[in-house]
């Protein structure tokens, strides 16, 4: 059985503390996985069953299963004769896949069918399924509006796969250092489930050192990839930004935004950025994966999700400007810094002023 394995580093909560994502948690259909008030997800790995509901809808991969990879999976079934996606034939849940996977798995085969056969009675099913109809919703709402031939169906297949009874010479001829390697693996993996607990995550300094680094999930490349083989449509609509679950549209109010810099600098994948200067704050919704940790560390909540999501951006890309800033020098310590105000002093400067007067007794309007 898949076990679930967390990358710490790719976790949107290891980025901030002010981070309020717990999709993983509200997915599990066991409650294997609590966030509550632990800075990274702890997991009772007795409690997984290996279905992968909570891989596909991290939006940073920052949940992965050890013995089944979304994206290895998606160039094998693109070379599969067979358009089936089924629990007992190719996936461990048809919810490990997201809708991006969705996406670029029709376009590209041009018609998918789920295997929905054994959903109903399925013990993860309250979950699982539910998200399996919701993914399939929105990519074919998205297929749809990019004016895309491809479909996305759902039959009771009930799909059987073809078991052939191993005899004692293909045991015997089995016996070799890969599956010795494995059979080691499977055992650790079954001591880990025998812990009946939840086991916390912490970031270790090799997880630290990888923070800072923007990354563009496999996901979004494959997604990417298979956009650009399909045909634009006829003219780029605008749909409903809230039924998009992968990737947004922002806007700025310039009046409440103080340059803190925080959105771009926590921003795991570079969707937001800026200058060697810090003198703007650019977007790139394509590389937006809607973490929604942006908006988490904004404290005065100057940046807020657009209503509506343009097509385009599928398939022409193109880098907005959400605010420009005016760089001074602070007339305190001579630090040069960005500023939407006319301030003449840097934060930092700023902030020490504001502690003496409050350490004096001195009021901010004398």
């Amino acid at each position: 059985m898949s076990l679930i394995q967390l990358n710490a580093s790719r976790c949107v909560r290891s980025l901030s503390k002010d981070s309020e994502c717990n999709r993983c948690e509200v997915i599990c259909p066991t409650g294997a996985i609590v966030v509550g008030n632990n800075p990274l997800p702890a997991i009772n790995f007795s409690s997984c069953v290996g279905c992968g509901a909570c891989d596909a809808i991290c939006p940073n991969e920052a949940l992965f299963l050890d013995d089944f990879n979304s994206t290895n999976f998606f160039f094998d079934f693109i070379e599969d004769e067979q358009n089936i996606i089924s629990c007992r034939k190719n996936v461990p849940c048809i919810a490990a896949l997201g809708v991006e996977y969705l996406i670029s798995l029709a376009v590209l085969k041009k018609e998918v069918v789920f295997d929905m056969g054994y959903c109903d009675t399925c013990e993860i099913q309250s979950t699982c399924k539910a998200q399996i109809l919701k993914n399939h919703e929105e990519a074919s709402y998205l297929l749809e509006a990019m004016e895309n031939e491809a479909l996305i169906r759902l039959e009771d297949i009930c799909y059987e796969s073809e078991i052939k009874e191993s005899n004692r010479r293909d045991f015997l001829r089995s016996i070799n250092l890969t599956s010795i390697v494995k059979t080691k693996h499977s055992f650790e993996q079954e001591v880990k489930k025998a812990t009946d607990e939840l086991v916390e995550h912490t970031l270790k300094k090799a997880d630290i050192a990888l923070l800072k680094q923007k990354r563009i999930p496999h996901k979004r490349k494959l997604f990417f990839t298979a956009i650009k083989r399909v045909q634009k449509p006829s003219q780029y609509h605008v749909v409903d930004a809230a039924e998009i679950s992968f990737t947004s549209q922002k806007l700025m109010d310039k009046e409440s935004c103080t340059a803190c810099q925080m959105c771009y600098r926590v921003c795991p994948t570079g969707a937001l950025s800026s200058d060697v200067k810090n003198s703007k704050i650019d977007f790139d919704p394509f590389l937006c994966i809607k973490c929604n940790i942006c908006h988490d560390v904004c404290e005065p909540n100057a940046i807020t999700l657009s209503t509506s999501y343009n097509i385009k951006e599928f398939f022409e890309p193109e880098v907005q400007n959400l605010i420009t800033f005016s760089v001074k020098r602070c007339n305190e310590c001579s630090v040069v810094f960005s500023t939407n105000s006319g301030e003449k002093l840097c934060y930092r400067c700023k902030a020490e002023e504001e502690e003496a007067r409050e350490l004096w007794g001195i009021q901010n309007d004398e």
